[in-house]
Parts: structure tokens; C-alpha cells; sequence
């Protein structure tokens, strides 16, 4: 569904992606690991289009997204959770998660409150805060925001940047829970994670980075069986850079 080859991407001169090759299937969630500078977010900004790609090409269904301004992207229904959750404070959460409707354009009323009733379900605290602004609610409670106006634009591929980042435990649950019926849906997900207690048993797959470049790729099962797991990355940057 999602095709990555030799995609690199980077701010100013740098490459921050050097030549990432990536594939995700319909319906499958796949983990970007890595430790802190490795690319991951960068390379989730290339696919957005929110960061510009110097090379490569990105695909979803066959349809070549490389070049393409990033609501065009969003038309074709890749969309970017992004980390920090970048809220507008003073509008409600109802006008929050309006920003998000894109994809709905030229549709129908019903189809937009059918789509409120959806993220509604999938996070009950948001509509009991409807009307609340944004800027007043808990991080978990924006993060939730920030999924839930992802979610407005119905995409077919959703891309999550470290969306546990600085939660309370009982917040990441109620969090984990949403993503776990979203994947039980078949909605097709690229998970960003530094940890891998997180991220592995949540997806099937797992790419790691190391230097913007791909060092690994295994299932999760076969990663998360490892006996050096916790200095995976450690041992991945002492090996040569092909």
C-alpha cells in the first residue's frame, strides 16, 4: 500500500533521510524505532510532505506522492499526527477537530457529524469537552486532539509521532486502547517510538533507524526476542554504514 524507496529528505543543506527503503501493507501497523536524532520524525515529515524530499519516491497505491503539497497528500489520505500535538489553544475541541475535516470537503452535514461520532466514541472524554478550548485541557487530553482531528480527514494511512511522549501511564492506556480498536478497523499505522516497550507490542513490523539511514528490519516478535534488546541500538551504531 505504502512504498518508500531511496527517500532522502532533510532542513537546509543536510540530509537528515538518507536513502530510506520502506513498504507497509494494507492494514498492518509498522514501528519506526531508533534513538533520539536517528531520522525517525524527519522521515514521517518527508512523507507528509510538511518537510520537502530532495530525492526518491513515496507511493500509496501506486500513486507517486514525492513533489506533492502536503493537503494534496492529505487528499490521498496519508496524514501526520505530529509530536507536540501543535493545538490551536484558543478554539474548542469541536473547532479543533473541525480543522481536520479536509478530505470531507463537498460531502454532506451528516457525513461530518457521522465523522464526530466516531471520534467521539473512540475518545468519550473529548465529547464530554466539546466545547472546552483546547488550550485548557491535559497533554493527554490534547494528544487525544491531535489524533481525533487526524482522524476527521478519514485516512488510509495514519502516521503517529511519538504520541505517548511525556503521558501520564493511566493516559497512555486510555490512548493504547483507541489505537488498538483503530487497528482492529484495519486502518494501516506508522507508529514513531524511542521505546521499544511501547512500540514493539503494538506492531507487527519494525524498522530501525540509525543516521537516517534503515539498520534493521525485522518482525516485532523477532526484535522484541533479542537478548541484547536493550543495547539493540547501541550495537547497530557501532556497525558500518553501508
Amino acid at each position: 500500500m505504502l512504498e518508500i524507496r531511496n527517500l532522502v529528505g532533510g532542513y537546509g543543506h543536510g540530509a537528515v533521510v538518507q536513502g530510506v527503503d520502506l513498504q507497509v501493507e494494507r492494514g498492518e501497523t509498522v514501528a519506526l524505532l531508533g534513538p533520539n536524532g536517528a531520522g525517525k520524525s524527519t522521515l514521517l515529515s518527508a512523507l507528509s510532505g510538511t518537510l520537502p524530499q530532495r530525492s526518491g519516491s513515496i507511493r500509496i497505491d501506486g500513486q507517486e506522492l514525492v513533489a506533492m503539497p502536503s493537503h494534496d497528500i492529505v487528499g490521498h489520505g496519508v496524514v501526520q499526527v505530529p509530536e507536540g500535538r501543535r493545538m490551536f489553544a484558543p478554539l474548542s475541541v469541536r473547532d479543533n477537530l473541525r480543522l481536520g475535516t479536509v478530505r470531507l470537503s463537498g460531502r454532506s452535514a451528516r457525513a461530518e457529524r457521522e465523522r464526530f461520532d466516531f471520534v467521539y466514541q473512540l475518545f468519550p472524554r473529548l465529547a464530554e469537552r466539546r466545547n472546552q478550548l483546547a488550550g485548557t485541557l491535559s497533554g493527554g487530553e490534547q494528544q487525544m486532539v491531535a489524533i481525533g482531528r487526524a482522524l476527521m480527514s478519514m485516512p488510509r494511512v495514519l502516521l503517529l509521532d511519538e504520541p505517548f511522549l511525556g503521558l501520564a501511564p493511566l493516559v497512555v492506556e486510555e490512548i493504547r486502547h483507541a489505537l488498538d480498536a483503530l487497528r482492529g478497523s484495519g486502518l494501516t499505522m506508522v507508529l514513531v517510538e524511542q521505546k521499544l516497550d511501547i512500540a514493539l507490542p503494538f506492531t507487527s513490523r519494525a524498522y530501525v533507524l540509525i543516521k537516517g539511514r534503515v539498520a534493521l528490519t525485522e518482525t516485532s516478535a523477532q526484535l522484541a526476542a533479542r537478548p541484547r534488546l536493550s543495547q539493540l541500538y547501541f550495537d547497530l551504531a557501532k556497525e558500518p554504514t553501508p
